[in-house]
């Protein structure tokens, strides 16, 4: 009988041992429950780690809704139109209605393949190049890394060759006049082309990046040379391999400008030619 109470009170013992010990493992796993799920609050961006700093956004705009892909195209390349018309002269909306209508808006085989927007042909070009049919079949055409190259590469085709150049002695919002005058300079052959580009202009109201330009510069329209010279300040005698461009670049001008201090109707230049390089 008393053995019988030994052993009753041994057990007895090792049920309350076992009951608390997982009363306590229970109790730590809550603990442990606890400390994952406490974070750092962050009250400053320098606290940041590096990669959520990287990663952070700023709130974006509401997207704007657009009807056609024209649209985003006049939206995304008008900007560069605007910048090359300050640098060469060349209306914004001719560029942009040329560029929407030799490039399908930017979806044409050629252009996807080649970034050319202009359809501008090898002609001696030494970058690289795609084949395309046109007129005939396969035909060599410029190959751009990027779409901006194709716009600077249009305004310096433009800009250096003498057939094109009665074209800068036009008013530079005079849109029809430009569109006449590249259709009979030989830029196309479509004899419709001159009213392919104006029904662009008028339907997209394109002027009005030109009107954008004109109203932010010096300019008053026309290259007549009404900018006040200041001919102490110097003179650049032009070199081998110069262009406008270049030169009004090296002394902080724009070709417009340039050309006003020099009374230039064109941006044909010649080797040995003394440039008037600063205003006042």
């Amino acid at each position: 009988m008393k053995a019988t109470r030994i052993i009753l009170c041994f057990l007895l013992m090792g049920f309350l041992f076992s009951c608390g010990s997982k009363k306590k493992v229970a109790k730590r796993s809550n603990n442990s429950s606890k400390t994952t799920q406490t974070q750092k609050v962050y009250t400053s961006e320098k606290d940041y780690p590096k990669d959520i700093v990287e990663a952070k956004e700023e709130p974006s705009a509401p997207e704007k809704t657009y009807k056609s892909q024209t649209e985003i195209y006049i939206y995304t390349y008008a900007p560069i139109a605007k910048n090359e018309m300050e640098l060469y002269g060349i209306p914004a909306s001719i560029k942009l209605a040329q560029g929407i209508l030799e490039s399908g808006s930017g979806y044409g085989k050629l252009t996807l393949k080649s970034n050319n927007h202009f359809g501008i042909k090898c002609n001696g070009w030494e970058g690289a190049k795609v084949y395309h049919d046109d007129d005939r079949a396969q035909e060599c055409f410029r190959k751009y890394k990027d779409p901006k190259y194709s716009f600077r590469d249009h305004s310096l085709f433009l800009s250096e060759r003498l057939r094109y150049a009665s074209l800068f002695s036009l008013k530079k919002n005079d849109y029809r006049g430009w569109a006449k005058g590249l259709r009979k300079a030989g830029y196309a052959t479509d004899p419709r082309y001159p009213d392919k580009l104006i029904a662009l202009i008028e339907r997209y109201h394109l002027n009005r990046f030109d009107e954008e330009v004109l109203g932010s510069s010096n300019w008053n329209g026309n290259s007549t040379g009404t900018a006040q010279v200041d001919y102490s300040h110097g003179t650049y005698t032009v070199k081998d391999g110069d262009t406008l461009w270049s030169i009004a670049q090296r002394y902080s001008l724009t070709v417009e400008q340039l050309k006003d201090l020099n009374n230039l109707r064109t941006n044909v230049i010649e080797i040995g030619q003394k440039l008037h390089v600063k205003i006042r």
